[in-house]
């Protein structure tokens, strides 16, 4: 280990001096000489650190998405080249030269930490040990070694024996009971996060090896965790705890409002963006738009609840636009009067007038429609032989043969008809 730290022994000085800084800060409100101070001091390392890696935690987001959005080519590759391992691994390699993703991307945070992980580890060694490193001089080292987190030095050990734990003022029971507790939390904090992570932010429509290995590694990783963390000092507990708090803080997050496409996230987050949507007319935020500019991008490509969320809006009479914006439709926009209450003759469908049998077959033949014999009323019709006669008048242009086919007759005076056929 002497010659791991030596190699990130250009970073302990800096390290040293903010732990230093912040003790200042903390050992003036709590005194020192107390855990509070120097422990306070390893958790605000931590956060300091971990804000200067967000640009890389953004990266590292962007990489697995995109490694997510290549699995279904990845799929293809391996079905296609099953039998030929070699040829397979060259695909892959060309598919991630040509969209550009690196699946080490992912590891960047874990790789950027691990300078600040060893120093921090080196500087605590130091404390243990009795030896002055970087800006901690021997005042402080003394001040440090005094300070008990729950009774346990910041410098000890779960696998110290009884002598070097009494050296630094504590017991051995009060060293183990903590530091194992802090394992413990620290080994389920990082189950934790890479559960929710495999189980809400993935796309679960396909299946990859890149799949069956984050599944791996939420397993290997805690059990990794509490094998070496029973070499970790007391500090470095502290520092790897708080980092994995952080991480699955900063994971809960993104999940809830930038999750991946196609996973339950995405699902839970367009359903709540529905109801916010139909609520208030309109998105509220930049990351709102941009999710829904992809959405609308996509076309027929969408995942179902995607499809979901276009249809609710188009059936409420919302419109999703190209820009991310969400805008009331034409069609609903019409059914509105100017005070926003929907309008009678609008809401209600206008049904089409009922036509008589005539009317419909004058309509398909072409002529006019007008009322025929039978739907005159029985007053408007001449009675007697004045009807007789008014009927039995030839109109003008007509032929015999339609005259026959009224029953008349050709010469001759006409017969009156009886008033029972009337």
């Amino acid at each position: 280990m002497d010659t791991i730290a030596s190699l990130f022994s250009f970073i302990t000085t800096p390290v040293s001096w903010v732990i230093v800084q912040f003790h200042t800060v903390y050992g003036a409100i709590f005194g020192p000489d107390t855990g509070w101070a120097w422990g306070l001091s390893i958790v605000s390392l931590v956060i300091l650190i971990r804000i200067c890696l967000i640009p890389l935690f953004v990266k590292q987001i962007k990489s697995t998405r995109a490694m997510q959005t290549l699995q279904p080519e990845m799929k293809k590759i391996q079905e296609r080249y099953k039998n030929d391992k070699q040829r397979q691994s060259e695909e892959m390699m060309k598919l991630y030269k040509e969209t550009g993703t690196n699946p080490l991307s992912s590891c960047l945070p874990i790789l950027a930490q691990s300078p600040f992980f060893f120093a921090l580890y080196h500087v605590l060694n130091g404390i243990a040990t009795g030896d002055t490193i970087g800006v901690i001089n021997q005042s402080l080292l003394e001040s440090a070694q005094k300070a008990h987190i729950f009774g346990a030095p910041l410098a000890a050990k779960f696998t110290d024996g009884a002598s070097k734990v009494e050296s630094l003022g504590a017991s051995l029971t009060d060293v183990r009971v903590v530091t194992a507790i802090m394992i413990v939390m620290m080994s389920a904090s990082q189950f934790f996060t890479q559960r929710q992570l495999m189980t809400k932010n993935v796309d679960t429509s396909v299946k990859t090896p890149f799949m069956q290995q984050q599944k791996m590694l939420m397993y290997v990783f805690p059990v990794m965790f509490a094998v070496f963390g029973i070499n970790f000092p007391v500090g470095v507990l502290v520092y790897w705890l708080t980092t994995n708090v952080w991480t699955m803080g900063q994971q809960m997050y993104v999940i809830r409002n930038n999750p991946t496409p196609g996973s339950k996230a995405q699902a839970a987050y367009l359903e709540r963006l529905y109801k916010h949507v139909t609520h208030h007319g309109k998105t509220r935020s930049r990351g709102e738009k941009a999710i829904v500019k992809a959405i609308v991008a996509k076309g027929r490509d969408r995942n179902d609840a995607e499809r979901k969320f276009i249809n609710g809006l188009t059936k409420v009479g919302f419109a999703a636009q190209p820009d991310g914006t969400v805008i009331k439709s034409e069609a609903q926009a019409a059914a509105q009067a100017e005070d926003g209450t929907p309008t009678s003759a609008a809401a209600k469908r206008q049904q089409p007038k009922r036509q008589s049998k005539s009317q419909r077959q004058s309509k398909a033949a072409g002529e006019p429609t007008s009322l025929s014999k039978s739907d005159e009323p029985e007053d408007a019709k001449p009675s007697g032989a004045a009807g007789a006669a008014k009927q039995a008048a030839p109109k003008p242009g007509s032929s015999g043969r339609s005259k026959a086919q009224s029953g008349q007759r050709k010469g001759g005076p006409q017969r009156p008809k009886s008033p029972s056929k009337k």
